[in-house]
């Protein structure tokens, strides 16, 4: 059985270091360990796979505050007015972040930083930087373990990515549950986790990333931000938001079998239907917390976007986007947006099919689940 202090032994080793920096880590690391250990169902490769990845994670926070140890001015860095793009998942958030990304102007979480923030970007050598082929073969690995991913998520080693890594770095992050039976570890995460201090981490990694590679004009993206609306904003308090709305019945089976296809390589006997009440119950949770969040004189924060609209022409809502935020949209990123577009069609690797049912959902109760956010933002039934 592996712990946490063997974790914690193997990430030094790992990395001749020391120091993980603030404990906030700890308790998270503990649950989540606690949660595999007893609930999990992985094959000995699986298990030696998840553990691995700790190991990793550690390692790279240990990193991460080396870095900050040798360098205290990096401290002095200020991440201003974030965009922060957040929703259900499976909503065209993805799309719409790599659209954004292409302006030059604006800094994102590149897949290749968010796998190895260290050693800190540089602007004249992060084009050659080496990562980028490291992130690459991940990726084809990935690949070749969950042939589906790429119909679900296509992205490349330097596309935009969430910061779901430098989450799981403080062990509060959805990163896990996505591939793992470990419902003692979501109860905790989803209701009596402080993600205040997972925020402050992220921040910190930001800062580093930023450090001596600007531009500084953050546009990040994760879905699960909306279930710790109230932590994010604590440590963001000037971010502003767009929040992307579908029919939640298109949602919620499609982010339960990505989460399947996912967990059906560290385990033989993944509980489809576990998948699918995990994934309404935080869809459900977030939506609540966000209204709640929005009701309460924040509103004027967001920018909402629907699926369909943006399906169809992406162009309008970008225009308007820019135009909430007071930033001008130069005929240079709108060139290199529709350039991706057309390089990125929709389905480009296959239609991503699924059944509701396989995963104990119905979509009409499922509408009737989510009436309240449905309502509340005309988000209209699909099909």
């Amino acid at each position: 059985m592996t712990g946490v202090a063997e974790l914690l032994a193997q990430a030094r080793s790992a990395t001749g270091l020391d120091d993980f920096g603030d404990d906030s880590f700890r308790e998270g690391l503990g649950i989540l360990v606690a949660s595999a250990t007893r609930e999990a169902r992985f094959t000995p490769a699986g298990r030696a796979a998840f553990f691995a990845q700790l190991v990793e994670l550690l390692s790279q926070r240990l990193q991460v505050e080396d870095w900050y140890r040798r360098h205290p001015e990096i401290d002095e860095q200020q991440i201003v007015a974030p965009l922060i793009g957040l929703g259900l998942p499976r909503t065209g958030s993805s799309a719409l972040s790599m659209l954004l990304a292409e302006d030059p102007a604006v800094r994102v979480i590149r897949n290749w930083e968010g796998m190895r923030p260290c050693p800190p970007p540089e602007t004249a050598t992060q084009a050659l930087d080496p990562r980028i082929a490291l992130a690459q073969q991940a990726m084809e690995r990935r690949d070749r373990l969950f042939p589906r991913m790429k119909q679900m998520v296509p992205s490349t080693a330097t596309s935009p990515v969430e910061c779901q890594m430098f989450m799981a770095m403080d062990f509060r992050s959805q990163l896990f549950q996505a591939s793992a039976h470990i419902p003692g570890y979501v109860a905790w995460l989803n209701h009596e986790a402080d993600l205040v201090p997972t925020y402050r981490f992220v921040r910190r990694v930001l800062k580093l990333l930023q450090w001596r590679c600007p531009p500084t004009r953050w546009r990040l993206k994760n879905p699960s931000h909306t279930l710790f609306i109230d932590a994010l904003a604590e440590v963001f308090p000037d971010a502003r938001f767009w929040m992307t709305h579908r029919d939640v019945a298109s949602v919620v089976p499609s982010v339960a079998d990505l989460y399947y296809e996912l967990s059906k390589a560290y385990s033989d006997a993944v509980d489809k239907h576990w998948l699918g009440e995990v994934t309404a119950e935080f869809c459900e949770l977030g939506m609540r917390r966000m209204i709640a969040f929005r009701d309460a004189g924040n509103d004027r924060r967001f920018f909402d976007i629907h699926f369909a609209p943006f399906q169809q022409d992406p162009f309008p809502v970008i225009a308007a986007l820019y135009a909430f935020l007071g930033e001008e949209l130069t005929p240079e990123a709108r060139a290199r947006m529709a350039r991706w577009r057309r390089e990125t069609p929709r389905d480009k690797h296959g239609e991503h099919r699924y059944d509701a049912a396989d995963y104990g959902l119905d979509k009409a109760a499922l509408r009737e689940r989510f009436r309240f956010y449905s309502e509340r933002f005309g988000v209209p039934a699909e099909g």
